[in-house]
């Protein structure tokens, strides 16, 4: 159990996330066990103190102490939440009204000036509704009503002419989609990742601190989308082998490379391209040894830089236990084992001509009759040059022939060097002394 929580990252990652979002990963650590549920239950009621979410804050004071009845304090705090909420109703119901109108949202243009003074000069709703409306917005998201508050907050930005306080919205509204945990939102929210990294990409003058700061957010943020979406992996990959977030994750945030590395191994992208995305991802992952590794990027440490093919069936067998503990992760540990055991096939495969079957079984942690199984149908899948040698328990490996795409690549280079050598033999033919 100590070795696995050496492992566990939700104190790295609440770093840089809303203190909504923090709650799933609390409550699937509470569901592993793998923290003592009375410290959980603490954590998770000092987290709802901050927030406006004070009847579950009350439901988990009652079970935390095995009371029926709460201090006055939780009574007070509830009372003023109420009290505040009907404030806010009312200061946004002239604008409410206006934006549930459909003739009135009809005649909205992208120009959002225009929109404001329309809403001015035809139902007297000036600035202060639309500030009220904001604040509206967040108070529902701090009560947990994020379905209103995500609406709310899409509403606010038709009207919003501040740059950064549209970004702070549009911030809000991603978390209330990623939070409300269904299909459609999160398709809404992977398109708001984007439109977070377009703005924060384009802003002329933020300084670079910040920028940083903010694609670190960005970065964790997009965790909780792109693992639940069916481009996610790809979108991960996108994203993070980006230079300037690629920099971010190794200035702010280098555990993120388990979720980069795991995008890598289970990615379906052709050959040429998931090995450009390897060498890159290697790469950082070396650079950054010193200061974050964990089962997951050391077993491609194992496979690709040392070729240490007993270490790398060590780290498989930790790696189980560590994505079994990470909230975004645990749903691809198969995934993620089967993958595994591909590189480490392909790669003992380049440098061994003949292999025993008994030995791979060991390397892949299998027994023998299912890893050949397991080895022929990949021969008969990925179409390798190979055939299983029954009588002597081998994989016997052919000549891999390269592919037309890949001579071509060779003789251009071949015809690069011997052009330049010749431009460089005339030249310096042409020289007298």
């Amino acid at each position: 159990m100590a070795a696995a929580q050496n492992y566990e990252l939700s104190s790295r990652l609440v770093q840089y996330l809303d203190l909504h979002l923090t709650l799933p990963i609390m409550e699937y650590l509470q569901e592993r066990g793998l923290y003592n549920e009375d410290d959980i239950l603490r954590a998770k009621l000092a987290l709802l103190d901050k927030t406006n979410m004070v009847d579950f804050a009350m439901d988990i004071y009652k079970g935390l102490n095995g009371v029926d009845d709460v201090p006055q304090e939780m009574k007070e705090r509830r009372t003023q939440v109420v009290a505040r909420l009907r404030q806010l109703q009312a200061d946004v119901d002239p604008i409410i009204k206006c934006l549930q109108n459909r003739h009135v949202v009809d005649k909205f243009r992208q120009d959002k000036s225009f929109n404001l003074q329309f809403l001015q000069e035809e139902f007297q709703i000036g600035a202060e509704h639309v500030e009220a409306l904001y604040q509206y917005a967040r108070f529902q998201f701090n009560c947990g009503n994020y379905s209103l508050a995500a609406e709310l907050l899409q509403s606010y930005r038709t009207l919003c002419t501040n740059s950064e306080r549209n970004m702070s919205a549009l911030w809000g509204k991603l978390a209330a989609e990623i939070l409300m945990h269904e299909a459609v939102n999160i398709q809404e929210a992977r398109e708001d990742v984007f439109k977070l990294k377009e703005a924060i990409d384009n802003q002329t003058f933020a300084p670079p601190l910040v920028q940083l700061q903010q694609r670190t957010w960005l970065l964790h943020w997009s965790l909780y989308v792109f693992w639940n979406h069916e481009n996610g992996r790809n979108d991960i990959i996108e994203l993070f082998q980006s230079p300037a977030y690629l920099s971010a994750i190794q200035i702010n945030a280098p555990h993120l490379l388990r979720y980069f590395a795991v995008a890598v191994v289970i990615n379906k992208k052709k050959p040429q391209t998931r090995g450009n995305v390897l060498k890159d991802l290697i790469r950082a992952i070396q650079q950054e040894s010193y200061e974050y590794s964990d089962p997951v990027t050391q077993f491609l440490e194992c496979v690709f830089v040392q070729y240490d093919f007993d270490g790398a069936q060590q780290k498989l067998k930790e790696c189980e236990a560590v994505l079994d503990n990470d909230f975004f992760l645990a749903a691809y540990k198969d995934e993620f084992i089967e993958n595994a055991r591909l590189y480490i096939f392909e790669t003992y495969c380049m440098i061994h001509q003949s292999i025993s079957i008994a030995l791979l079984a060991e390397r892949l942690c299998m027994d023998q009759q299912a890893a050949e199984k397991w080895i022929a149908n990949l021969i008969l899948n990925a179409k390798l040059n190979a055939k299983i040698d029954s009588k002597s328990g081998t994989v016997v490996m052919g000549t891999q022939s390269k592919s037309v795409h890949e001579q071509l690549i060779e003789k251009a280079k071949a015809l690069a060097v011997k052009n330049t050598y010749g431009l460089a033999n005339t030249i310096v033919g042409g020289v007298k002394p």
